[in-house]
């Protein structure tokens, strides 16, 4: 049995985006406010989101980034890229252009002090072995993020998983995202609907309808998970609200996934970062719809000591509550959690600059 790992408190900017789109606060004064309100220390960022003119950064730029992560005491943990091979018009990237591509992202993560790079899950093997000795060259782990529809014990995960393994670069591993591992529809989601004007009827066979592919597992193919994602347009239109019908199913089937916890267990080994995705605090303090109390268990029984960045997706719909509120509030969960597993989240930046490098087995060569 592995010793207990002790994950580190983090939390992406994705989160906070909602107060970012309406300008309550730009990027300097978001990362101050994570670092004042100790969201941290790990600090996630979406490259394309945040950064003007990404993945181009120039030396300056970096320079006061870096002075303002150091400042603040804050420590870079994953810098999110993207594996669009849909950039231009008419056509798609070939091979060759989505490796250059994706290499001036890996640079750009190296320039501004990110040690992970979230890639995303639609690249292929091929191209992860590719990519593996440029981000060697970088000091940048690649850790493409396994996100619901998809999940660890998924033939593309796994054929992923058997190539890392064949390849052997401590550079190439996985993001997890609890949103593959949800328990229940996200009752503030629910509440959104109703304020949409959906009948309680229609509410209440939205949650049967998820419950009976909870029960099922999650989908074998791509072909199940098209039927599933039709049978709450169907739904919707069979009770009167056709409008609603892609958003059920795009919430439905690619937000909740409902692949159980110990699925992770498939890849474990190979997981360098967490998102902690998660919808919402219920009256009792707790996330209703994602297990983060069995989430972090699994982690800490497993060794794992890398960062666990809250993932606050409830932004997209709830805008009658702060996400400030939500999010401090699910991180006192994680705390918890690992309090109740036996060990402890890292808060302290200098313990988790340490651990990090560890878990790594690298750092980071900007």
């Amino acid at each position: 049995m592995s010793a207990l790992g002790t994950p580190i408190q983090g939390v992406t900017l994705y989160s906070f985006t909602r107060a970012f789109h309406g300008r309550e606060y730009d990027l300097e004064g978001l990362i101050r406010k994570v670092a004042a309100e100790g969201y941290g220390p790990g600090l996630e960022v979406i490259g394309f989101s945040s950064f003007r003119g990404f993945p181009e950064v120039e030396d300056s730029f970096a320079g006061w980034f870096k002075d303002l992560v150091a400042e603040t005491g804050l420590v870079t943990t994953s810098l999110a890229v993207n594996a669009d091979i849909g950039i231009h018009r008419d056509r798609l990237l070939n091979q060759d252009e989505l490796i250059a591509y994706m290499t001036r992202q890996i640079k750009a993560a190296a320039t501004l002090g990110f040690p992970i790079a979230r890639v995303q899950i639609s690249i292929e093997p091929d191209s992860m072995e590719a990519l593996a000795p440029i981000a060697e060259e970088h000091g940048v782990t690649l850790a493409l993020e396994v996100h619901a529809d998809q999940y660890a014990s998924h033939p593309r995960i796994l054929a992923l998983r058997d190539r890392f393994e064949k390849v052997g670069s401590p550079f190439l591993g996985f993001t997890a995202d609890w949103g593959a591992t949800v328990s229940g529809f996200a009752p503030s989601l629910i509440e959104a609907y109703r304020r949409r004007g959906a009948s309680e009827e229609l509410l209440g066979k939205v949650v049967e309808l998820w419950d009976t592919y909870y029960e099922q597992g999650p989908p074998a193919d791509q072909a199940e998970h098209g039927k599933r994602f039709g049978s709450f347009i169907g739904l919707a239109a069979q009770n009167g609200r056709p409008d609603l019908g892609i958003d059920f199913g795009i919430n439905g089937t690619g937000l909740f996934g409902p692949a159980r916890v110990d699925d992770w267990l498939e890849i474990v080994p190979w997981i360098r970062h967490v998102h902690g995705k998660f919808f919402g605090i219920d009256e009792n303090g707790e996330e209703p719809s994602v297990p983060v109390r069995d989430l972090i268990r699994l982690l800490v029984d497993n060794g794992y000591s890398g960062a666990v960045s809250s993932e606050y997706e409830g932004w997209h719909w709830n805008h009658w509550k702060s996400p400030f509120e939500i999010i401090a509030a699910e991180q006192a969960v994680q705390r918890s959690a690992a309090q109740d597993a036996g060990s402890r989240m890292i808060t302290d930046a200098a313990e988790a600059r340490r651990t990090l490098d560890t878990h790594l087995a690298h750092a980071v060569r900007s």
